[in-house]
Formats: structure tokens, C-alpha cells, sequence
């Protein structure tokens, strides 16, 4: 076992939400829709960015390793678009 988590959120009518993740097979889950919330891409003049303009939200970063940007990205998806209202 690996130690990765993967998280879905589970709406009252039903329909599960989630950063998308080998760890869980969506297909199993029944019908599944991927859709893009966001873009990591080189920045201008070095390092990383985690545009969420598709989200909704902001550009994060520049970032210098890919992978900050990923984490980063991965944060503020799942702290505003994915945990349930409070």
C-alpha cells in the first residue's frame, strides 16, 4: 500500500466530487464525468503557476518545482470547491 489518500465528497443527492486520482477507479462509482478546474503551466520568466481561472479562482505561484505548483493547486481546490458548505 502506497499511503495515499484520495478524498470524494459525497452531496446529498448523491453525486461524489474529487480531485481526480488513480487510487479510486470513478468507473466503478457508476457514471463519471472528468472535467478540467484548472491549468499548471511554466510561468513566464521561470518556475510553475496554478491558474484556477476555471475554478473561479486565482493564479497561484510562480512556483519554482512543478511539483509546489501541483500541491498548491491541489489545496485550494479541495479547501473551495470541494469541501461542503460549513
Amino acid at each position: 500500500m502506497s499511503g495515499d489518500t484520495q478524498e470524494l465528497f459525497v452531496g446529498p443527492d448523491g453525486t461524489a466530487r474529487g480531485l481526480y486520482g488513480e487510487l479510486i477507479d470513478a468507473g466503478a462509482l457508476g457514471a463519471a464525468s472528468v472535467m478540467r478546474a484548472s491549468h499548471v503551466e511554466p510561468a513566464d520568466g521561470g518556475g510553475w503557476t496554478a491558474d484556477l481561472s476555471p475554478s473561479g479562482g486565482p493564479v497561484l505561484g510562480p512556483y519554482p518545482l512543478r511539483s509546489a505548483a501541483l500541491a498548491a493547486e491541489a489545496d485550494w481546490l479541495t479547501r473551495n470547491r470541494l469541501t461542503p458548505p460549513g
